[in-house]
């Protein structure tokens, strides 16, 4: 039997993280509609290809739901990386530690400014309009680094929508790796309340404001 939070066990309080989520998002719309029209248009000045990413990621229940973010990799992305990869071994071992880099050649100069502030991901709104994510929870992943974490980190992740924003995000993001997410993710699910993701809402300010620990 999974360890969970009392709270996630009440349809009021799930009701209530859900009804912060859906109004949140939808009064700030007037905000951040206007700011992904503006970025959408920078990055497709950059190549002339989609501005869009869109990639399957682990979701509540273990499901797989299609997640939006901004383009801040070239075109043929996967196809670049094999190659570095292949020809640089130091690369390849910082790979297979955290499935990031610090200095990707993927990114492209615009992605490095949006990934820097965070505005890569804006279009996950849309996720959280329809239901799929919530504005604070675990980082969604993909299946394949979802894997990498222990089987109850797993479960415990599965258990509640995964967040725009959480306590791995400020509590170091990159340089937390996975080992950050085996501590933050259970300790979010376990100890859940409204109280905290308002907590954890304004220390991403602070933390997206300085552009500490994203690469």
């Amino acid at each position: 039997m999974h360890v969970t939070s009392p709270h996630l066990q009440r349809p009021f309080a799930t009701g209530s993280k859900r009804a912060l989520d859906f109004g949140a998002t939808l009064l700030s719309s007037p905000l951040w509609l206007p700011l992904c029209l503006l970025l959408a248009l920078l990055i497709w000045l950059e190549d002339r290809h989609t501005p869009l990413f869109v990639q399957q990621r682990v979701g509540q229940g273990g499901r797989l739901f299609p997640t939006f973010k901004f383009r801040t990799m070239v075109p043929h992305a996967e196809d670049v990386l094999r190659r570095r990869l292949a020809e640089d071994p130091e690369l390849l071992a910082e790979w297979l530690a955290n499935f990031k880099l610090r200095h990707d050649p993927r990114i492209t100069r615009a992605g490095r400014v949006m990934r820097k502030l965070s505005l890569d991901e804006l279009p996950q709104l849309l996720n959280v309009l329809l239901g799929q994510m919530s504005l604070v929870g675990p980082r969604p992943l993909p299946e394949y680094h979802h894997s990498q974490l222990s089987s109850r980190t797993q479960a415990l992740r599965e258990q509640v929508r995964p967040g725009m924003t959480g306590l791995w995000q400020v509590s170091g993001r990159s340089e937390a790796g996975n080992a950050g997410m085996e501590l933050w993710d259970p300790h979010y699910v376990i100890n859940w309340s409204l109280m905290l993701d308002l907590s954890v809402l304004l220390r991403t300010v602070r933390v997206v404001l300085f552009g500490s620990g994203a690469y």
